[in-house]
Protein backbone atom coordinates (compact mmCIF):
# COMPACT_ATOMS: atom_id res chain seq x y z
CA UNK A 1 0.00 0.00 0.00
CA UNK A 2 1.26 3.49 -0.82
CA UNK A 3 2.54 5.33 2.29
CA UNK A 4 -0.16 8.02 2.06
CA UNK A 5 -2.91 5.40 1.81
CA UNK A 6 -1.36 3.44 4.70
CA UNK A 7 -1.42 6.64 6.77
CA UNK A 8 -5.19 6.91 6.22
CA UNK A 9 -5.65 3.23 7.11
CA UNK A 10 -3.65 3.74 10.30
CA UNK A 11 -5.70 6.82 11.27
CA UNK A 12 -8.97 4.94 10.71
CA UNK A 13 -7.83 2.05 12.91
CA UNK A 14 -6.45 4.43 15.57
CA UNK A 15 -9.90 6.07 15.72
CA UNK A 16 -11.50 2.65 16.22
CA UNK A 17 -12.97 2.23 12.73
CA UNK A 18 -12.72 -1.03 10.78
CA UNK A 19 -13.03 0.49 7.29
CA UNK A 20 -10.48 -0.89 4.82
CA UNK A 21 -8.52 1.25 2.39
CA UNK A 22 -8.32 -0.30 -1.07
CA UNK A 23 -5.99 0.66 -3.87
CA UNK A 24 -7.58 0.41 -7.29
CA UNK A 25 -5.88 -0.05 -10.65
CA UNK A 26 -7.74 2.94 -12.10
CA UNK A 27 -7.57 6.57 -11.03
CA UNK A 28 -10.06 7.88 -8.49
CA UNK A 29 -8.87 11.49 -8.85
CA UNK A 30 -12.29 12.79 -9.98
CA UNK A 31 -15.72 11.86 -8.65
CA UNK A 32 -16.63 10.26 -11.99
CA UNK A 33 -13.43 8.18 -12.03
CA UNK A 34 -13.92 7.18 -8.40
CA UNK A 35 -17.52 6.10 -9.02
CA UNK A 36 -16.50 3.98 -11.99
CA UNK A 37 -13.61 2.40 -10.08
CA UNK A 38 -15.68 1.74 -6.94
CA UNK A 39 -18.77 0.55 -8.83
CA UNK A 40 -21.14 3.12 -7.32
CA UNK A 41 -23.01 6.25 -8.38
CA UNK A 42 -21.28 9.63 -8.56
CA UNK A 43 -23.54 10.85 -5.75
CA UNK A 44 -22.02 8.22 -3.42
CA UNK A 45 -18.54 9.72 -3.77
CA UNK A 46 -17.62 11.86 -0.76
CA UNK A 47 -15.27 14.31 -2.42
CA UNK A 48 -12.99 16.31 -0.13
CA UNK A 49 -12.63 19.91 -1.25
CA UNK A 50 -10.34 22.42 0.43
CA UNK A 51 -11.29 26.08 0.57
CA UNK A 52 -9.44 28.93 2.28
CA UNK A 53 -10.86 31.84 4.20
CA UNK A 54 -9.95 34.90 2.14
CA UNK A 55 -9.19 37.05 5.19
CA UNK A 56 -7.95 34.45 7.70
CA UNK A 57 -6.22 32.03 5.34
CA UNK A 58 -7.77 29.22 7.37
CA UNK A 59 -8.23 25.92 5.52
CA UNK A 60 -11.81 24.65 5.38
CA UNK A 61 -12.75 21.09 4.39
CA UNK A 62 -16.00 20.50 2.56
CA UNK A 63 -16.97 16.88 1.99
CA UNK A 64 -19.49 17.03 -0.83
CA UNK A 65 -21.50 14.48 -2.76
CA UNK A 66 -19.71 13.80 -6.03
CA UNK A 67 -22.74 14.89 -8.02
CA UNK A 68 -22.99 18.31 -6.32
CA UNK A 69 -21.28 21.65 -6.80
CA UNK A 70 -20.60 23.59 -3.60
CA UNK A 71 -22.46 26.89 -3.23
CA UNK A 72 -19.60 29.17 -2.19
CA UNK A 73 -22.06 31.88 -1.07
CA UNK A 74 -23.59 29.45 1.44
CA UNK A 75 -20.11 28.39 2.58
CA UNK A 76 -19.15 32.07 3.01
CA UNK A 77 -22.21 32.59 5.21
CA UNK A 78 -21.28 29.55 7.33
CA UNK A 79 -17.65 30.52 7.91
CA UNK A 80 -18.25 34.25 8.23
CA UNK A 81 -15.81 35.32 5.53
CA UNK A 82 -15.38 34.97 1.77
CA UNK A 83 -13.72 31.77 0.64
CA UNK A 84 -11.36 30.99 -2.21
CA UNK A 85 -10.17 27.82 -3.94
CA UNK A 86 -6.48 27.59 -2.99
CA UNK A 87 -3.67 26.17 -5.08
CA UNK A 88 -2.27 22.64 -4.85
CA UNK A 89 0.61 23.67 -2.57
CA UNK A 90 -1.79 25.17 -0.01
CA UNK A 91 -3.89 21.98 -0.07
CA UNK A 92 -0.83 19.80 0.47
CA UNK A 93 0.56 22.03 3.24
CA UNK A 94 -2.76 22.09 5.11
CA UNK A 95 -3.74 18.44 4.68
CA UNK A 96 -0.56 16.51 3.93
CA UNK A 97 -2.19 15.07 0.81
CA UNK A 98 -2.33 15.90 -2.90
CA UNK A 99 -5.46 17.10 -4.68
CA UNK A 100 -7.35 14.05 -5.93
CA UNK A 101 -6.40 12.01 -2.88
CA UNK A 102 -7.42 14.22 0.06
CA UNK A 103 -9.20 11.98 2.58
CA UNK A 104 -11.75 13.11 5.17
CA UNK A 105 -9.31 12.22 8.01
CA UNK A 106 -5.61 12.18 8.82
CA UNK A 107 -4.71 15.77 7.98
CA UNK A 108 -1.57 17.45 9.30
CA UNK A 109 -3.73 19.90 11.30
CA UNK A 110 -7.37 19.95 12.38
CA UNK A 111 -9.67 21.44 9.76
CA UNK A 112 -13.09 22.99 10.18
CA UNK A 113 -15.26 20.50 8.32
CA UNK A 114 -18.64 20.71 6.61
CA UNK A 115 -20.45 17.65 5.24
CA UNK A 116 -22.93 17.87 2.36
CA UNK A 117 -26.33 16.80 3.73
CA UNK A 118 -27.04 14.92 0.47
CA UNK A 119 -24.46 12.27 1.47
CA UNK A 120 -26.80 11.18 4.26
CA UNK A 121 -29.25 9.90 1.63
CA UNK A 122 -27.01 6.91 0.90
CA UNK A 123 -26.52 3.65 2.82
CA UNK A 124 -22.84 3.63 1.87
CA UNK A 125 -20.44 6.14 0.39
CA UNK A 126 -16.82 6.13 -0.78
CA UNK A 127 -14.06 8.57 0.15
CA UNK A 128 -10.51 9.21 -1.03
CA UNK A 129 -7.83 7.51 1.04
CA UNK A 130 -4.73 9.64 0.66
CA UNK A 131 -3.73 8.74 -2.90
CA UNK A 132 -5.41 9.25 -6.31
CA UNK A 133 -5.90 5.46 -6.60
CA UNK A 134 -7.01 4.72 -3.02
CA UNK A 135 -10.52 4.83 -1.54
CA UNK A 136 -12.48 3.41 1.37
CA UNK A 137 -16.13 2.55 1.87
CA UNK A 138 -18.02 3.99 4.83
CA UNK A 139 -21.46 5.02 5.99
CA UNK A 140 -22.58 8.64 6.26
CA UNK A 141 -22.83 8.18 10.05
CA UNK A 142 -19.21 7.00 10.15
CA UNK A 143 -18.19 10.06 8.12
CA UNK A 144 -19.80 12.38 10.64
CA UNK A 145 -18.24 10.47 13.56
CA UNK A 146 -14.72 10.31 12.14
CA UNK A 147 -14.57 13.95 11.03
CA UNK A 148 -16.71 15.74 13.61
CA UNK A 149 -18.03 17.65 10.61
CA UNK A 150 -21.14 19.80 10.58
CA UNK A 151 -23.84 18.48 8.24
CA UNK A 152 -25.16 21.32 6.10
CA UNK A 153 -26.95 21.99 2.80
CA UNK A 154 -24.21 23.32 0.52
CA UNK A 155 -25.11 22.35 -3.02
CA UNK A 156 -25.77 24.84 -5.75
CA UNK A 157 -29.48 24.71 -6.49
CA UNK A 158 -30.78 25.41 -9.99
CA UNK A 159 -32.62 28.68 -10.48
CA UNK A 160 -35.33 29.60 -12.89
Amino acid sequence: MKPSAQKVQDVLHAQGFTNQVVELPDSTRTAAEAATAAGCTIGQIAKSLIFAGKRSGQAILVIASGSNRVDEKQLTALVGEKVTRPDAEFVRSQTGFVIGGVPPVGHVRPLRTFIDADLLDFAEIWAAAGHPNAVFRLTPDELVQMTGGEVVALKVTPTG
